[in-house]
């Protein structure tokens, strides 16, 4: 935790903010990319949701209390931003987040970006199927095999929920692997 406090300052402090920022982006981009990514499924929409990320970061560092790890905090934040672009989008669209995620779904064949085949967008329909917080937990722990003490800090749960949300987003995409 001291390297982590004395990181902070180096973010907080003029002098050293540049330097400090860019080893932030370079440590914590590709996974908070992935992680949001894993909410939004589109590209582009994943990029714009890192951006305002890293903006919301920059700003309310000086809050941060350091009461969880850096890390958590910026997951929460990648978390929220995610959750609330895709609730923003679907209201735009006047359809539902889950309509509209089922759609993204269903054009990821087309996005550049994605690299999967059938059994990956069978997966993503099957992960579509999970409330919002199994949704979370899986790809928290399926994609980015985050540990659940980690996931714990992230999304204010205990442990032993997050084990049982696990368990039951597994059943559940197991049954709908199964059946259809």
């Amino acid at each position: 935790m001291e390297e982590e406090s004395v990181f902070i300052k180096q973010l907080l402090d003029p002098k050293t903010q540049n330097d400090a920022f860019q080893k932030l982006l370079f440590i914590y981009q590709k996974p908070l990319y992935h992680h949001i990514r894993n909410i939004v499924l589109n590209h582009d929409d994943a990029d714009d949701v890192l951006q305002n990320t890293f903006i919301k970061v920059f700003q309310y560092l000086k809050n941060f209390k350091g009461e969880s790890k850096l890390f958590s905090w910026m997951y929460r934040i990648a978390t929220n931003e995610a959750i609330t672009f895709i609730n923003q989008k679907a209201k735009k669209n006047a359809t539902t987040s889950e309509a509209l995620q089922t759609k993204i779904v269903d054009n990821l064949k087309a996005d550049a970006y994605f690299d999967g085949d059938e059994v990956q967008i069978k997966l993503q329909r099957a992960i579509l199927t999970l409330p919002e917080k199994q949704k979370l937990v899986f790809n928290m722990r399926y994609f980015q095999d985050l540990k659940y003490e980690e996931m714990s800090e992230i999304l204010g749960t205990s442990v032993g929920a997050l084990k049982a949300s696990y368990h039951h987003a597994v059943k559940k995409v197991e049954d709908f692997v199964k059946h259809h």
